[in-house]
């Protein structure tokens, strides 16, 4: 599972002090870099199990107190058919969704001006 970003429902102080940057609570785990860094997890955290007791890391399991969607993931433009994008309803932090745009073709030359036309 890759978390993507997250809502900070205790210790805002401390994911405050992480993240000083953040304008309102909303900002302070929203997307990746955010989310990591409001948790204090870094590199060395990458692959962690959530779900092994031991770890540094964990993931406590408890009944939703809203009810869980599911939806097309947000700003990709291959296997945009599968509903692998979960959020609890309402939750302040969910970014909107946005389809991909397709990506330009890499092998195609792009012109950056006068410079590059032929003489």
């Amino acid at each position: 599972v890759l978390l993507r970003a997250g809502e900070v429902v205790s210790g805002h102080e401390l994911a405050g002090s992480r993240r000083p940057a953040a304008r309102t609570p909303r900002d302070l785990a929203r997307g990746p870099a955010r989310l990591a860094a409001a948790l204090g997890l870094g590199p060395a955290d990458g692959g962690a199990d959530l779900l092994d007791p031991v770890s540094r890391v964990r993931l406590r399991l408890g009944a939703a107190q809203e009810p869980v969607r599911s939806g097309p993931r947000v700003g990709i433009s291959v296997a945009t058919g599968a509903p692998w994008r979960f959020w609890l309803e309402g939750a302040p932090s969910v970014s909107a969704f946005r389809p991909g745009r397709p990506r330009r073709n890499p092998d195609a030359v792009r012109s950056s001006g006068p410079a590059d036309s032929p003489p």
